[in-house]
């Protein structure tokens, strides 16, 4: 809007929003490396700069090609050699891009778009402060553990945490699980939940990877929603990630996730770049 300068009564220069309010500074492959690592696979191999990654379909994150260079053939034949890789596993061929990344990641993604790859689940990377987070709340009330126990996984949103499941979870380089007791079991809720077990009121995952903590699996029961147990269980983790040194964190979260991002940008991160994940033509998708 345009405003007659005979018009101000008063006014002042806005200056830029300081570095702690855009978030750390980061470069799309180092945050596409830590994401990596914090969420592993079974299995990978090089193909150039590209990874492909497997772990028995568990995620696409995790059974996807992570691609950050050149993969040291034309892309029709790297695309083949890829179909080959994941056919010979049993498993959908998927290729993970980005937008709003340096590089050529949205020149992929027009290229797979125009051979029929089929792109599925929008996905953003979001950073901030870590400091900040661990300062939102005590933390207690939150048990901390290098381990997932029986209960954790009875609030965890996937149906039932396999043994490959139980493998990507725990991998990483300084993996921590949370989780705050005080919920009874409800089928309706978690459907197969065993009525013996305690299901956590909330839990989530951390994982401390050198000056970043990654913030994962923060699920909360449905019928304790907005009362900041999601803010408790991720300060206590930011805690113990702070002791570990790090000091940036970043998480991920889908597009359509309206009270996810609410919550996020509140603590004040702010997205990064998006990615995405392109499944090959004529084949079924896999878990998400």
């Amino acid at each position: 809007m345009r405003v007659a300068e005979s018009a101000l009564v008063a006014g002042k220069v806005v200056p830029p929003a300081p570095a702690r309010r855009r978030g750390p500074a980061a470069s799309y492959r180092e945050l596409a490396r830590v994401a990596a690592r914090a969420w592993p696979p079974l299995e990978s191999e090089r193909l150039g700069d590209w990874e492909l990654r497997a772990a028995a379909g568990f995620t696409r994150r995790a059974n996807s090609v992570l691609p950050l260079g050149d993969p040291g053939l034309p892309l029709d034949e790297a695309l083949s050699a890829v179909r080959r890789w994941y056919g010979a596993r049993g498993l959908p061929a998927y290729v993970q891009t980005a937008t709003g990344a340096e590089g050529t990641q949205e020149l992929l993604g027009a290229e797979l778009e125009r051979r029929g790859w089929v792109r599925e689940v929008t996905a953003e990377v979001w950073t901030g402060g870590l400091a900040p987070v661990a300062d939102l709340s005590e933390g207690t009330g939150v048990l901390l553990s290098r381990e997932v126990d029986e209960a954790w996984p009875a609030r965890y949103r996937r149906r039932g945490v396999s043994e490959v499941a139980l493998r990507v979870l725990t991998a990483g380089p300084s993996v921590w699980f949370a989780t705050m007791p005080g919920a009874d079991a409800d089928p309706d809720v978690t459907p197969g939940a065993d009525p013996d077990v305690d299901v956590p009121a909330a839990i989530g995952r951390c994982v401390v990877d050198g000056r970043w903590a990654s913030f994962g699996a923060v699920e909360v029961d449905p019928a304790r929603r907005r009362r900041g147990l999601a803010t408790v269980v991720m300060a206590a983790l930011a805690r113990r990630a702070l002791d570990e040194g790090a000091s940036a964190a970043w998480l991920q979260v889908e597009a359509d996730n309206a009270g996810a991002r609410a919550l996020y940008a509140g603590m004040g991160f702010a997205p990064h770049h998006a990615y995405h994940h392109y499944r090959e033509p004529g084949s079924a998708g896999t878990d998400r």
